[in-house]
């Protein structure tokens, strides 16, 4: 069974999957803006919701932040930009292949 939690690099902008300490995906993402800035700290996915309408793409994926998320995007030429309220943005692809790996209290790690 694999122990899964997930790192999301802003300097990089990219989201880490890993197993243990091993890295088994990386997906590019948007953040971010310097106004609206994506919040570093450690939390846990929440709750998920595919297709939750609006701007959210494919899935969303709530942090224990209270309105954080990672979600998808219906804007794919934002992803590797800061361009977010806050929340991290994903490929929908990306999100949905995420989505169906991590568990509901996956931990969350937002770092520089």
């Amino acid at each position: 069974m694999p122990n899964y939690r997930i790192i999301v690099d802003l300097s990089d902008r990219m989201l880490y999957l890993l197993d243990q300490n091993k890295v088994v995906r990386g997906f590019p993402v948007g953040i971010g803006t310097m106004l609206t800035q994506t919040p570093e700290g450690y939390y846990t996915i929440v709750n998920k919701a595919p297709n939750p309408g609006g701007p959210f793409g494919a899935y969303w994926l709530g942090l224990s932040k209270p309105h954080y998320g990672i979600h998808g995007t219906n804007a794919p030429s934002s992803i590797g930009k800061l361009v977010s309220h806050g929340c991290v943005r994903m490929y929908n692809q990306d999100v949905v292949e995420l989505a169906g790996l991590v568990p509901i209290g996956t931990s969350v790690h937002i770092r520089q």
